[in-house]
């Protein structure tokens, strides 16, 4: 059940639930020329990106980088980060990674993830335990094909909701 006292406020108009990962899950809406416009996005080394910062009332503080190749815009990731308290270094929960040259491998499981294909990124204790990245761990997704779609898979996998007038869905950001 969402508590509103530990509810998460992006840019003043989405809610994400304290914990990103907390199982209450929110259908996200579609936003045309908002989050999941390109004309919204810098160019910086043959790359788009953008950056939305997340700021909670219980003072937790997350962040939504996009990252998208310009010249094969199937190549992109949508990340969702957690920073932890008190430190400057930031901690990824999620990252949905589009098509890319690279195969991924879970190590623990001895399993290859073909870079070909749309596959998340998941922050697990195990991988921690083990000293790996914290994200090491990966499965195939084929829920998206675009950054579009992984952008709404992430707002609705961690607990995003989306208002009506919201500055990261409208782009009129203030």
């Amino acid at each position: 059940m969402h508590n509103e006292s530990q509810s998460c406020i992006v840019n003043g108009a989405h809610h994400i639930d304290g914990r990103a990962d907390s199982g209450t899950y929110r259908r996200a809406q579609r936003d045309p020329g908002g989050l999941c416009s390109g004309r919204t996005m810098a160019e910086r080394n043959r790359h788009w990106y953008r950056d939305y910062e997340v700021g909670c009332d219980s003072d937790n503080k997350f962040q939504i980088k996009l990252r998208q190749l310009c010249a094969y815009p199937l190549d992109f990731s949508a990340i969702l980060l957690y920073q932890l308290p008190g430190l400057h270094s930031w901690f990824r929960l999620r990252r949905y990674n589009g098509q890319h040259p690279s195969i991924h491998t879970n190590v623990l499981e001895n399993e290859k993830i073909p870079g070909s294909h749309c596959h998340v990124h998941k922050a697990t204790e195990r991988y921690q335990n083990a000293g790996l990245n914290p994200d090491a761990f990966a499965v195939l997704d084929n829920r998206y094909w675009d950054l579009e779609s992984a952008i709404l898979c992430l707002l609705d996998d961690c607990g995003f909701r989306s208002l009506a007038e919201s500055p990261i869905f409208t782009g009129r950001m203030e």
